[in-house]
């Protein structure tokens, strides 16, 4: 913009408005100023247009930063509140390597579709603002120009088209592999001790190349649109001169200012034809994000507006059934329990146990009847509130990778009176003297998934973590099934000591762990066929007479 005022002030020529063709505004709005029109004058306006560019490029650029901050922490803390939401019915038939793919690897993609999204729109703008630029100069050779960018423009449609398609093909190829590397590292040990881990591992690596050719295939657009773009813009511009020249006999120095003004143009027109294509690089990674999010939103646990922070009388299933999508689980549920009972849920595999107990914790909903907490409806209550009351301990213990304080008392703050509680809970689930005896102590790391200790250490840590916390009902489901016969004796016993002090749920096979249960309840095909103590159901069922036959209780 300024190249002709310095040719005219260079060449002590008269200094007026005709070189610059529409945009003499310039030279008006110089002198309105009082500014004269000297080499120097000239030199300082270009200096501060420049700083003032300047000081708007770090403004710019670090609240991109900001922005672009601000965005990743919004979307994976929106995603983590409303996974930590989903409905537990919902999360067993959804795919755990979409899940592990979308909030990780997904994110990143993501952000990278939000950059060259806004970038594209930038370079849009600058576009927009040096077209009209080069109109206010020269608008015929303008109009020659923007139809020849225009034409150039159809010829990357389809490689558009093209990196949508694989864009796609990479976020679903990345479910594929993180599912399949979540598995991996979840059955190391079976894969390891049988020797298949290269055939698993064969799976992973196919995995890899499926993805690595979909980036291939992207790449490739990428080079033909970076190795075909400026040539067309060229070959564009050399077109328009040639019939500006040779058919409308226009003066060149309005040509090349509306050229420099093109030239500005069609670079930023580049940036945004690059933007958009690397946007479309990763849209796959966007839309699988937007149905992700609206998955997650559509399948929300429904919390009733009650909190409770106690439970205090009963339980209660009042033909109660549950399916999964047609298929019958339970049916004709009728089941009362109060504070403070030890209930045992027995019977063959299959028969409902665990997810009658799942239902009686909340974690899935009745398909079918009601389900009274301390008299009052379940979808009246907050059940995440509810939920809070009950410590729950499985077959196989859930162990972080951490000190056993933290294992135990959740990352709780270390102090005196948490501290108390700790080594309270440790006494109660008879491994405080085992721990007492570690270098370490309490800040003993116990490895990934508690390798470095044995499965009854593991059992009880678990046992111990759920008395830390303040609770009225604990679950075990099959929590000493894995365990040779010493140590379940011993965690048994524990068990047994708690009796009374907590509403106690256990589901097991093994008859001689509930033989001191409040009531039995003994399920077949998903339906409650008798509940009694350990006597009176050996002596008013068959089934269950049979069952401690064959266990020679």
């Amino acid at each position: 913009m300024f190249l002709p005022l310095l040719q005219m002030v260079d060449g002590n020529e008269e200094v007026t408005s005709e070189g610059l063709g529409n945009l003499s505004f310039l030279i008006e709005g110089l002198s309105y100023l009082g500014i004269n029109l000297t080499i120097n004058s000239i030199l300082f306006v270009i200096l501060f247009f420049f700083t003032l560019k300047g000081i708007f490029k770090f403004i710019e650029s670090y609240n991109k930063v900001l922005t672009q901050q601000y965005f990743i922490k919004k979307l994976r803390f929106n995603n983590v509140s409303k996974l930590n939401n989903f409905s537990y019915k919902s999360f067993v038939m959804a795919d755990s390597g979409r899940i592990q793919n979308t909030l990780s690897g997904e994110v990143g993609r993501v952000v990278r579709a939000y950059q060259a999204y806004f970038m594209t729109v930038q370079a849009g703008i600058m576009v927009f603002v040096y077209v009209v630029m080069a109109y206010l100069t020269n608008p015929q050779f303008a109009i020659l120009v923007t139809l020849g960018g225009g034409l150039s423009n159809l010829v990357f449609r389809q490689i558009y088209k093209k990196t949508k398609e694989t864009s796609r093909k990479i976020s679903n190829a990345g479910h594929k592999f993180q599912g399949l590397l979540i598995q991996n590292v979840a059955f190391f040990k079976y894969l390891k001790a049988t020797g298949l881990s290269p055939v698993f591992a064969k799976k992973l690596k196919q995995a890899v190349i499926t993805i690595e050719n979909n980036n291939k295939k992207i790449g490739f657009y990428n080079s033909i649109l970076s190795a075909t773009r400026e040539p067309l813009v060229i070959a564009v511009v050399v077109a328009v001169i040639t019939i500006q020249i040779t058919y409308f006999s226009e003066s060149l120095g309005l040509i090349i200012l509306s050229l420099l003004f093109f030239y500005r143009s069609l670079t930023f027109l580049m940036v945004l034809q690059t933007q958009w294509n690397n946007f479309l690089n990763v849209s796959g990674s966007l839309e699988n994000m937007t149905e992700f999010m609206q998955e997650l939103s559509a399948h929300q646990d429904k919390l009733g507006g009650e909190k409770i922070k106690a439970f205090n009388k009963s339980l209660e299933i009042k033909g109660g059934g549950f399916k999964y999508g047609e298929a019958s689980i339970l049916r004709n549920i009728n089941l009362h329990i109060d504070r403070n009972q030890t209930i045992a849920f027995v019977g063959e595999s299959g028969s409902g146990k665990t997810t009658l107990v799942n239902l009686l914790s909340g974690l899935i909903p009745l398909s079918d009847g009601s389900f009274l907490i301390d008299s009052k409806p379940s979808s009246e209550i907050d059940i995440s509130s509810f939920q809070k009351r009950i410590g729950y301990i499985t077959q196989e213990p859930v162990i972080f990778s951490d000190s056993i304080y933290n294992n135990v008392t959740f990352w709780a703050e270390d102090n005196p009176e948490n501290k108390a509680r700790f080594w309270e809970a440790l006494h109660k689930a008879a491994i405080a003297d085992f721990i007492q005896d570690l270098p370490n102590k309490e800040n003993s790391m116990l490895g990934n998934n508690g390798i470095l200790i044995s499965g009854g250490q593991k059992q009880r840590l678990s046992i111990a973590r759920e008395l830390y916390k303040d609770i009225d009902i604990l679950i075990m489901d099959e929590a000493t099934s894995a365990l040779d016969s010493e140590t379940e004796k011993v965690i048994q016993e524990n068990i047994d000591s708690l009796k009374g002090k907590y509403t106690i749920l256990i589901v097991a096979h093994r008859l001689a762990t509930v033989k001191n249960a409040d009531q039995i309840v003994l399920l077949e095909n998903g339906e409650i066929s008798a509940i009694g103590d350990f006597v009176s159901l050996t002596s008013k069922s068959e089934n269950f007479k049979r069952m401690v036959s064959l266990q020679e209780v």
